[in-house]
């Protein structure tokens, strides 16, 4: 009977694979038959018993009601700016491939030689998540927290990088949260890393911010081209190093204005640019802060940080300052350090009370950059769905508003970043509604005392591909990343549909994904098949972009 049983559910997904296979290739989509989908299931209500969550609107993702909790919240939030007479500030801080385990207050910090006391007490005062989940690289993360969209929705499902040649502008048609913030009187700033694309009409200072300063792409494409040591035959064969800036990739700390002029501010032409980076943006996210506080109008900042993405070259003032003495840990000294700097800097010009902040990584750890690489005690690492992966640091703090020392394993993913934070400014009617929203508002999640997750699973893609799916504490695998030598999770990992079964853990009792409960020790696989087809479903009306950016 079990036999028969998996040979039923396996027949279903396979049938509806079939079905998406032609719409995502009408679609234009990179890849197809990667999403199980039914159009019968199209756009409905709970898809399973196992489902608690309710769709409100065709155009936004279901999610899990708390009546009471919400409205206690929003009567918070209504006399705080009732006594206030301000809308909230929001600062996020975002640092470039940090594993889960790097800070002191997820495991790592002192106890692995590299304390983090600031980000141990940013934590502390506010909301620790243990479930926060990102994409699995940087550019599709970074993306989607602007979008509140899912990465193969924008078709900025990878990174953009040298080289590279989109077909179009991915902007062009997507709404970001700086233009809507700005559209509500927000003035709004991104100070750092950006890797979402840096021709004409796809800098932050075109997509909605008012202001930038920082570098287009990430570390390790500034550091390629004066770092001899790492890439001999490029630094020191002045052909190939010719042709590296003919492709006419940005090389420097750039500022830029909405609608106004952007220059270089730096050029990097040497380790010590790149070392120094991170302290400039921190020195200009400082002097904003001060700044944005005066004007009296509310602000969203996002400061994301260059490290810890390799190759890591720490500021002078940090080299050595880790216990382990490391590049890597001595970089992640720094970004603490100045963690504090920019938390202080908010006291001081007296927000502090005023600002909501949060801070997590883009994705896990970059293993094949060993031992230029961070810490998760989880399988896998960047560039995959495993836990490594995928699973990183989240801290919500709001001084006043968020009790301290709050924590919480429900699920929260960084596109509920978008509705969140359009709901702490009062802007949730300008979410578009002409196409699907993954992110949920998680307002009252991340301040009530005791607050519950709206949101009930985190659909996990890898580029073109729908790989796994968690709901509650199980995880559920369509495809898995696996690498073909240590510490190679990109350079050499091979990318895989699994089996007879999907692959099925219980996060609880194996965080490291070592086991797959399947049929064995579980009765809800079904179920949790019924809910990849639902969302597969959503693409049948919404389809997904291809801007040229294949595997």
């Amino acid at each position: 009977m079990m036999h028969c049983f998996t040979s039923r559910f396996i027949a279903s997904l396979l049938s509806a694979a079939l079905v998406q296979t032609h719409a995502l290739a009408q679609a234009g989509a990179q890849k197809s038959g990667a999403i199980p989908v039914t159009p019968s299931t199209a756009l409905a209500g709970p898809a399973s018993v196992l489902s608690k969550a309710v769709r409100t609107s065709a155009t936004m993702e279901p999610a899990v009601p708390h009546a009471e909790q919400d409205k206690s919240v929003a009567a918070r939030l209504a006399a705080w700016q009732s006594a206030s007479g301000k809308k909230p500030n929001i600062v996020w801080m975002i640092v470039d491939d940090m594993g889960y385990g790097d800070p002191g207050c997820f495991g790592g910090g002192a106890a692995i030689g590299a304390a983090t006391p600031n980000i141990d007490a940013l934590a502390q005062s506010g909301l620790k998540l243990t479930s926060c989940y990102s994409q699995p690289t940087c550019t599709p993360t970074r993306s989607a927290i602007l979008t509140g969209r899912l990465p193969v929705r924008t078709g900025l499902t990878r990174p953009i990088l040298t080289g590279d040649k989109l077909t179009k502008n991915p902007w062009a048609d997507e709404t970001s949260l700086p233009a809507i913030l700005g559209a509500v009187g927000y003035k709004t700033v991104l100070s750092g890393k950006w890797h979402v694309g840096e021709t004409e009409g796809m800098r932050p200072q075109d997509v909605g911010f008012d202001e930038f300063y920082g570098f287009y792409p990430a570390q390790k494409e500034l550091s390629q081209g004066v770092d001899k040591r790492r890439y001999p035959d490029l630094v020191l064969n002045p052909d190939r190093l010719e042709m590296l800036h003919k492709t006419g990739a940005s090389e420097g700390l750039m500022h830029g204005f909405k609608g106004g002029a952007t220059t270089e501010v730096m050029h990097i032409d040497c380790i010590e640019n790149v070392a120094e980076g991170d302290r400039m943006l921190k020195e200009f996210t400082v002097a904003k802060i001060a700044e944005l506080a005066k004007s009296g109008q509310p602000f969203f900042l996002e400061h994301a940080f260059a490290k810890v993405h390799a190759d890591n070259f720490p500021s002078k003032a940090f080299e050595g300052k880790s216990a382990s003495k490391y590049a890597y840990k001595d970089a992640v000294v720094e970004v603490d350090a100045y963690v504090g700097e920019i938390v202080a800097a908010l006291d001081k010009a007296g927000v502090l009370e005023n600002t909501f902040i949060f801070l997590t990584s883009d994705n896990g750890p970059q293993l094949d950059s060993w031992p230029d690489t961070g810490y998760t005690p989880f399988r896998g690492g960047k560039a995959t769905t495993w836990e490594g992966g995928v699973r990183v640091p989240g801290i919500a703090s709001w001084k006043g508003m968020i009790t301290p020392g709050r924590q919480s394993d429900d699920l929260f993913d960084l596109m509920d970043l978008f509705n969140t934070s359009l709901a702490l400014a009062g802007a949730t009617d300008r979410i578009p509604t002409d196409r699907y929203i993954d992110g949920i508002d998680q307002t009252s999640f991340l301040l009530a005392d005791a607050g519950l997750s709206h949101r009930e699973k985190v659909y996990m893609w890898n580029e073109g591909t729908l790989m796994a799916m968690r709901m509650y504490e199980y995880k559920m695998h369509l495809h898995v990343t696996e690498a073909e030598s240590q510490w190679l999770a990109i350079d050499m990992a091979t990318e895989r549909q699994v089996g007879i079964s999907p692959w099925l853990f219980n996060l609880y009792i194996d965080p490291k994904e070592q086991c797959a409960v399947g049929h064995r020790m579980n009765a809800w696989l079904a179920s949790m098949g019924a809910e990849m087809k639902a969302h597969g479903a959503t693409f049948r009306k919404y389809p997904p972009k291809d801007i040229g950016l294949g595997k």
